[in-house]
């Protein structure tokens, strides 16, 4: 039976570029007014790629923008979400499927989708990244 990240990959194309050898890589968390980081593991004679990540949810007590970085490319990137303000409001969620993976800066380095705190009176936060490994050439 298919799991949830089966069904999404089929749906988005999101692991284009994926060989039948790579490692298939899949995290989520979802914890209330703290970080939610994400990590796709490194390992030794391998290269990391992140096919693409999730963050959703609810508001907090008082409204802001959170600045989401993914570190461990060659480049950081960054993204915003708006957090509304109230814990029963949900956020728009930010969906981001790259057309192409992102390798990781080198091999043997992680990929982090960092995910800070959606503030005080928080009750329900969650993020998800998904990618693969491929042994290094």
């Amino acid at each position: 039976m298919p799991g949830i990240f089966d069904l999404w990959n089929a749906l988005l194309g999101s692991q284009k570029g994926k060989l039948p050898d790579d490692v298939e890589l899949e995290v989520s968390s979802a914890n209330a007014a703290t970080a939610n980081n994400q990590t796709l593991a490194a390992a030794a004679g391998f290269r990391t790629y992140l096919s693409g990540f999730v963050v959703t949810g609810a508001g907090a007590t008082a409204g802001s923008t959170i600045a989401i970085t993914i570190t461990g490319l060659t480049s950081t990137l960054n993204f915003r979400l708006i957090i509304p303000a109230g814990a029963g409001v949900g956020v728009t969620p930010l969906i981001v499927v790259f057309d192409r993976p992102i390798a990781a800066s080198a091999d043997n380095t992680a990929i982090v989708v960092n995910v800070p705190s959606f503030g005080a009176g928080n009750t329900d936060a969650a993020a998800a990244a998904w990618g693969f490994r491929r042994k290094a050439q």
